[in-house]
C-alpha cells in the first residue's frame, strides 16, 4: 500500500515540478555552484558539521550532474517509468514508513546550499514540505570584499553562537543591529531553548510578513524585521497575537518601504501657500471643514527644568491666541521613557487630541508606534529627516540664523579668534557651524572658529574664557522677546573683564508660527490626508518666520544695519550662505560653481569649513546623555550599533 502512496506522490510532485518549469523565466533547473564561483585562486573551504539547514535555502547542486532531473526547487521533472523515478518512489516510501534520517551532504556559499550528496533526499522532503534538512555542511569562504561579503562575515559571528541559518541580512552592521535588539553582544552563544525561542520569533514574523508582501514588494522580510525593531522591541515579537502582529506589519508598510528607499524623506522647506485650485476647492466642499480642532502637546521634560520646552509651550500660548476658540489645548509633561511616552500618547488621544505636537527628537519612535495604534490622528514630532511616513517631522533651518551670528561675531573680534559651542552631531549641526564660520569670514577674512562641543566632557565655556576668547557663540534661544542674557550664556557674546558676559545676537526659534500654521491647514482642509509612501519633514527658516535672529540693543548701529540686510536677504531669497567657494579644512573645494546647496547635501553636511578649528566627534565620544539624541539624528546613525536592549529570549 506504502508504495502506491509513494508513487501517487511522485506524479504529484511531477505535475508541481512540471509547472514550475514551464512558469521559470529564467533558471529552470537548480544552480550549479561550480558556474557560480569567482574565477582564479582556489577556493577556501570549511567544515561546519551537521546543521539543520532551511530547505528554502538547498538552491543548487555542487556540479552540474543530473540537474535536468529536477526544477529549481529541487521538484521531479522526469516521466514516472525511468530509473530516477523509481529512486525517488524508493525514497518517499522510506519517508513516509520511518522519514528520512540520513543526512545530506551540501557546500554553503553566502548563506544559500549546493547539495553534493543527497539530491533526492531534497527532493521528496520538499515535496513534503520539511522546514529544515538535517546535512553535512563544508562552507566555501568567499574572496570578494563587498558589502554583501562584509555582511556575509557578520554572519559567521552570528551563526557561530546561535548556530541558525535562516536569517541572511545584505547589508553590512545589520547582524550587530539583531544581536542589539536581542539584549546579546553579537558573538554570545545562545541555548538550545533561546534557539528554538529565536526559530520561533522568526517564523512567527514571516508568517505575518507573508500575509503583507504583496504590499511591499522591494522589501524582504530580513529587512522588514530590521526595519520593525526601530520601532518595536524583540520582545514584542512574542508579546503580540498573530493578528496584532500582522497590524503592526501592516499599519508600518509604509513607513517599511519608506524607510528602504533611497530618497525615503521628502523635505519641505517653506510652507505650502494655498493654490485655491479648483482640486483645492472641490476638496473642501467635499471635505467637512472642522470648526475646533484639539491639539496636544507631549514633552519629555517641563518648563521649569528645559529652555527647549519652555519655547515650545511658548508657542502653545501663542497658538491660542491666534485661534482662540478654534483650538483647544492640552499640555503633557515628563514623557521620559518608553512607557510613560506611550501612555501619556494614549491620553492624549482618549482626551479628544485630534493632532499631537512631540516636541523632542527622542519621541520619535513612541511617536510612530502611537501613530499605528490611532491612525486617525494626525502626529508631528520635532525632528528632521526622520523617515516614518505615518508621522511628519518638523524642525527649522537655523544655519540661516547662525550666518547672521557668525558676521556679527566677526565683525567683534578684535583678536581673529572665536569660540563656538557646538550642542550634537546630527543633522543640521554642521551646516550651522559652517554658516556661522562663513558669515565671520565674511566679516573678518582672518576669523578662526574654534569649536568645541556641549556633548563632550568638560566645560566649553569656560575653556573658551579661561583662554581669553572675546566672542564666544553658546546655545540658541528658544523663546522671542525675552533677553537672552537672562537665560546665561545663549546666543553670542562678548566676554568682558572678570568674565562678565554681553549679549550681541542669538538665533531664535518662534515655534507658534509653524503651530499656527499646521492647524490653520487643518482648520481649512490643507492637511493632506491619507499615507504617502514617502516621509515627510518640515524643515522651514527665516522666510516661515519660525527661525529668526534677536539683536542686543546696543549692538553698533553699522552691525545693526548689517544684520537687517542680511536677514531680508535670506527672507527673500537674495543671500544664499554656502552659494559661494567653500574650501574644507582638508584642502578639498566643496562648491567651486558657487550654486545652492541641496536640502539633502545641507541636513547632511558632514565636513567643517578651512577657517574652522576643531571636529565632529563621534557617537563613541559623546556623553551618554547626548546618545539618545545622536543615535536618532546622528549624520552617521546606520553606522552607530543598535542600542543593547534587555535580554529579549
Amino acid at each position: 500500500m506504502m508504495k502506491a502512496e509513494a508513487r501517487e506522490e511522485y506524479l504529484l510532485a511531477l505535475k508541481n515540478g512540471q509547472k514550475e518549469y514551464r512558469e521559470a523565466k529564467q533558471n529552470k533547473h537548480p544552480l550549479v555552484l561550480d558556474e557560480i564561483l569567482p574565477d582564479g585562486a582556489s577556493e577556501t573551504y570549511v567544515d561546519v558539521g551537521l546543521v539543520e539547514i532551511p530547505a528554502e535555502r538547498i538552491i543548487g547542486v555542487k556540479s552540474a550532474g543530473r540537474i535536468t532531473a529536477f526544477s529549481p526547487s529541487f521538484l521531479p521533472l522526469l516521466e514516472p517509468n525511468t530509473e530516477f523515478a523509481a529512486k525517488w518512489i524508493d525514497l518517499c516510501q522510506a519517508n513516509l514508513e520511518e522519514g528520512i534520517r540520513d543526512p545530506i551532504l551540501c557546500y554553503e556559499y553566502l548563506g544559500d546550499f549546493y547539495v553534493q550528496e543527497g539530491n533526492k533526499r531534497v527532493s521528496v522532503l520538499r515535496h513534503f514540505g520539511a522546514p529544515r534538512i538535517p546535512s553535512m555542511v563544508r562552507r566555501v569562504m568567499p574572496r570578494e570584499d563587498t558589502p554583501r561579503t562584509r555582511a556575509y562575515l557578520e554572519f559567521l559571528e552570528f551563526f557561530k553562537a546561535t548556530r541558525v541559518y535562516e536569517l541572511q541580512f545584505q547589508t553590512p552592521g545589520s547582524y550587530q543591529k539583531l544581536a542589539s535588539a536581542m539584549g546579546r553582544e553579537l558573538g554570545t552563544e545562545i541555548t538550545e531553548w533561546e534557539r528554538r525561542t529565536l526559530r520561533a520569533y522568526i517564523q512567527y514574523f514571516r508568517e505575518a510578513f507573508a500575509a503583507e508582501a504583496r504590499k511591499a514588494p522591494h522589501l524582504t522580510w530580513e529587512e522588514a524585521l530590521l526595519l520593525w525593531l526601530e520601532v518595536y522591541s524583540f520582545r514584542d515579537i512574542g508579546r503580540l497575537s498573530a493578528d496584532e502582529l500582522q497590524h503592526t506589519l501592516a499599519s508600518l508598510l509604509g513607513d517599511l518601504e519608506a524607510i528602504a528607499r533611497e530618497d525615503a524623506v521628502e523635505v519641505s522647506t517653506e510652507p505650502v501657500r494655498d493654490s485655491g485650485s479648483i482640486g483645492s476647492l472641490l476638496s473642501r466642499l467635499i471635505l467637512p471643514m472642522p470648526e475646533q480642532v484639539q491639539v496636544a502637546f507631549v514633552h519629555t521634560l517641563d518648563t521649569e527644568v528645559s529652555a527647549w520646552i519652555k519655547g515650545h509651550d511658548v508657542g502653545r500660548e501663542y497658538l491660542e491666541q491666534q485661534l482662540g476658540d478654534q483650538v483647544q489645548v492640552r499640555s503633557y509633561f515628563h514623557a521620559d521613557s518608553p512607557q510613560e511616552a506611550d501612555r501619556l500618547l494614549d491620553l492624549a488621544v482618549e482626551e479628544g487630541a485630534d493632532v499631537v505636537f512631540t516636541t523632542t527628537p527622542q519621541l520619535g519612535r513612541a511617536t510612530t508606534r502611537a501613530a499605528i495604534r490611532h491612525p486617525r490622528v494626525r502626529f508631528l514630532n520635532c525632528s528632521v529627516d526622520v523617515p516614518y511616513s505615518s508621522i511628519r517631522a518638523y524642525y527649522g533651518r537655523i544655519f540661516e540664523a547662525k550666518f547672521i551670528t557668525g558676521a556679527i561675531a566677526g565683525a567683534m573680534a578684535n583678536y581673529d579668534h572665536i569660540g563656538y559651542v557646538g550642542s550634537y552631531p546630527i543633522y543640521g549641526v554642521p551646516a550651522s557651524i559652517n554658516a556661522f564660520a562663513l558669515g565671520a569670514q565674511m566679516t573678518n577674512p582672518r576669523a578662526r572658529v574654534d569649536l568645541r562641543w556641549s556633548c563632550l566632557p568638560g566645560n566649553a565655556e569656560s575653556e573658551f574664557i579661561s583662554r581669553g576668547y572675546e566672542v564666544i557663540s553658546n546655545r540658541d534661544v528658544p523663546i522671542r522677546g525675552q533677553s537672552f542674557a537672562d537665560h546665561g550664556a545663549y546666543g553670542t557674546y562678548l566676554v568682558g573683564k572678570e568674565g562678565i558676559l554681553t549679549p550681541l545676537a542669538s538665533p531664535i526659534w518662534d515655534w507658534g508660527k509653524f503651530y499656527e500654521k499646521v492647524v490653520r491647514d487643518i482648520l481649512e482642509g490643507r492637511w493632506e490626508h491619507g499615507k504617502s509612501h514617502k516621509a515627510l519633514s518640515f524643515w522651514w527658516g527665516m522666510d516661515s518666520g519660525v527661525i529668526d535672529v534677536e539683536l542686543a540693543p546696543h549692538l553698533p548701529d553699522s552691525i545693526q544695519y548689517l544684520a537687517k540686510v542680511l536677514r531680508t536677504g535670506l527672507k527673500n531669497g537674495t543671500i544664499d550662505p554656502f552659494a559661494r567657494r567653500i574650501v574644507a579644512q582638508d584642502g578639498s573645494v566643496k562648491n567651486p560653481d558657487g550654486r545652492p546647496f541641496t536640502t539633502d547635501e545641507l541636513l547632511r553636511m558632514d565636513w567643517l569649513c578651512e577657517n574652522i578649528t576643531g571636529s565632529i566627534p563621534e557617537y563613541e565620544e559623546v556623553l551618554p546623555l547626548a546618545q539618545t539624541t545622536v543615535r536618532e539624528l546622528g549624520l552617521h546613525r546606520e553606522r552607530i550599533p543598535k542600542e543593547k536592549e534587555a535580554d529579549a529570549l
